[in-house]
């Protein structure tokens, strides 16, 4: 099974994946929006938001083939598969490419299980980042910088031939002297 990026209505990718479940069962397709819970802060209160990863983007794991392309196509607010024109469908016209592994194993070692990017614990000691727990333990790095009013880090993930700039929320602690 492979991965692949379907762009889809933004703001709909819930709507999609639970269209693409009822569609397909979980031995056939699987689908996902990787999402990021990050701090906001409202009216001088902070609130834990969740927010998507890729906006516009379900990801799917399936073994692609032409009726799969095709049935997929048909779902509701799904534009279309992303590709680069590596895999041709009968019309010539449609075409899908599967997400690279490196581009992946990234995302889906952030997500862990439940989709969601959620905090890590870090410290910054002479300009460099050190993460002592969360999804970005051993991807530092990803980092590119560190807000602490805000608290979050923007990271830079390959995303299907893309470089992206993410935030993600972040606990900066005192370095421990352990």
């Amino acid at each position: 099974m492979n991965w692949y990026a379907l762009f889809v209505e933004t703001g709909q990718e819930e709507t999609v994946k639970k269209l693409l479940h009822l569609h397909f069962d979980e031995s056939t397709l699987s689908a996902f929006v990787p999402k990021r819970r990050v701090p906001e802060k409202k009216l001088g209160k902070i609130y834990h938001v969740l927010k998507k990863m890729f906006p516009g983007y379900v990801l799917i794991k399936t073994k692609m083939n032409a009726d799969l392309f095709y049935k997929i196509k048909k779902i509701p607010k799904c534009y279309r598969i992303l590709g680069n024109r590596t895999h041709h469908s009968k019309d010539n016209e449609a075409y899908y490419s599967t997400i690279d592994e490196e581009e992946i194993s990234p995302i889906l070692k952030l997500i862990g299980n439940d989709e969601v990017v959620d905090y890590s614990k870090i410290y910054v000691e002479n300009s460099r980042v050190f993460v002592q727990s969360g999804p970005l333990k051993g991807m530092e790095g990803i980092i590119k910088k560190v807000d602490k009013r805000k608290k979050r880090a923007k990271i830079l993930l390959n995303f299907m031939g893309t470089e992206k700039m993410i935030d993600v929320g972040i606990e900066i602690i005192a370095k421990s002297n352990s």
